[in-house]
């Protein structure tokens, strides 16, 4: 059940990708998160697993976190989360969990992502909840960042 990207689609993407050069800039892998609700930003997430030692500290976790602690609610029944990654297994499923209406994601992650490239968790029918999925908006932005943020990390370790 993929859709086409919505008018204001970019605009969000545009700030998970602010997210996400904020992440690179402290060497995790640059990965940004919104939660939005009502044309609102009611969530905010970067990768932190280096800063935090945390395996779970995922953008994706992070701003469902943070909209859940700002709505009051564990379901997250009206929220949009815009991603800069295909989210993984745990995120997906985690979106799930809480009943998101919608994912919007820029670039594919053939190698770990979980809502199309190696699984489709979001809309498996075997779940109660299915999100439904726009895929590609902003994209190149997205896998640039991350070819630069490991392109980087390569020529650090010679």
């Amino acid at each position: 059940m993929f859709s086409e990207p919505a008018r204001g689609d970019a605009s969000f993407m545009e700030q998970a990708l602010a997210l996400a050069r904020q992440a690179g800039e402290l060497g995790e892998i640059p990965v940004g998160a919104v939660a939005v609700r009502d044309g609102l930003i009611v969530g905010r997430g970067y990768n932190r697993r280096e800063a935090d030692k945390d395996p779970l500290a995922h953008a994706e976790l992070i701003a469902l976190r943070q909209a859940a602690a700002n709505l009051e609610a564990w379901r997250l029944a009206s929220v949009v989360l815009y991603v800069t990654l295909e989210p993984c297994a745990m995120c997906a499923g985690a979106m799930v969990q809480a009943r998101i209406t919608r994912l919007v994601y820029g670039a594919d992650d053939p190698k770990a992502g979980a809502v199309g490239s190696l699984y489709n968790l979001a809309e498996d029918p075997r779940h109660n909840h299915r999100v439904v999925i726009t895929r590609g908006v902003l994209a190149d932005e997205s896998r640039q960042l991350l070819v630069d943020f490991f392109r980087g990390l390569r020529v650090k370790e010679g």
